[in-house]
């Protein structure tokens, strides 16, 4: 782990979405996080030591979704799939497609595997596998404060980790999506993950905080920042363009705040690669782009 400093920070931005306004002054004390995401290499060592069973490998429950027939009942999860060309990018089904046996042990579906991808960012990882893993290891999911103070590196009031070019001298700084989104995919590991660490440090010396996987963190998603005046808002009625894809219409699911960004990000569709960034997503649902990393109190 690394150690964060305390500080206080600007936190939000008013030059992208609305969900990360207003900005506002947060304090957030020291705490120690995760160099990288946890990696499929670590996840299978907390597996192999609990036998736990991941959410995206128990498959769903026949009474809470009566509606569903049993190939939908069946664990499975949602995974990437890019499209033969350019599509409209307000439907994100022509991209996301729910495949049965899809599973951290099986990023892909049946037939894939983590054999060569032990130092990828474990993913189909629901949030209550994030928090079983933190628990076990003696650790916590960090909060959406921390994680964004987090990322900005101490480098606070720039768009991006790095400054305000996405990609200063046309160099990515992080694993995001280079090409046309999402069919053409141009970088060294396509629509993929990337091995931890690919990417240089930043000022603290933790790696892969932006792009790569998209990071669970413990906070519920509203539509904006709250502040202490302002009244909580019930995250469970947050319509969320991906959790809809694992939530029957009718049912509840709480969501949390993503982290981050992930390697699907593109100039052209989710410019979600930078610390201020967030997005909403339902509890119960794990995907091929979501990870995450734990944080420790000093």
């Amino acid at each position: 782990m690394v150690r964060i400093p305390g500080g206080a920070f600007l936190m939000g931005s008013e030059d992208f979405y609305p969900d990360e306004r207003p900005v506002h002054e947060r304090d957030v004390a020291a705490f120690d996080l995760d160099r990288h995401p946890v990696t499929n290499e670590e996840f299978a060592a907390f597996v192999t030591d609990t036998g736990y069973v991941t959410i995206a490998e128990r498959g769903l429950d026949a009474a809470e979704f009566p509606n569903l027939s049993p190939a939908e009942l069946a664990p499975g999860s949602m995974v990437f799939t890019p499209t033969p060309g350019p599509v409209d990018l307000s439907d994100w089904r022509a991209w996301w497609r729910w495949q049965p046996g899809a599973s951290w042990r099986h990023p892909q579906g049946p037939g894939s595997g983590i054999d060569e991808r032990l130092r990828h960012p474990v993913v189909h990882v629901a949030f209550a596998d994030a928090e079983a893993y933190a628990a076990w290891a003696g650790k916590r999911l960090p909060t959406e404060v921390e994680h964004e103070f987090a990322a900005q590196g101490g480098a606070s009031g720039t768009r991006y980790a790095w400054g305000d070019d996405p990609f200063p001298g046309g160099i990515p700084q992080a694993h995001t999506w280079i090409g046309h989104f999402p069919y053409d995919a141009r970088g060294d590991f396509g629509g993929g993950t990337a091995p931890v660490g690919t990417y240089p440090p930043n000022a603290y010396g933790a790696v892969d905080l932006i792009g790569n996987v998209w990071e669970w963190t413990s906070d519920y998603y509203t539509p904006r920042h709250l502040r202490l005046s302002d009244r909580p808002v019930d995250a469970g009625r947050r319509t969320n363009l991906l959790a809809t894809a694992s939530a029957e219409p009718g049912f509840r699911t709480p969501r949390r705040v993503l982290k981050g960004g992930s390697q699907l990000c593109a100039m052209e569709y989710c410019v979600r690669f930078r610390p201020a960034a967030r997005s909403p997503q339902a509890e119960d649902t794990g995907m091929s782009h979501i990870g995450f990393r734990c944080a420790r109190d000093v």
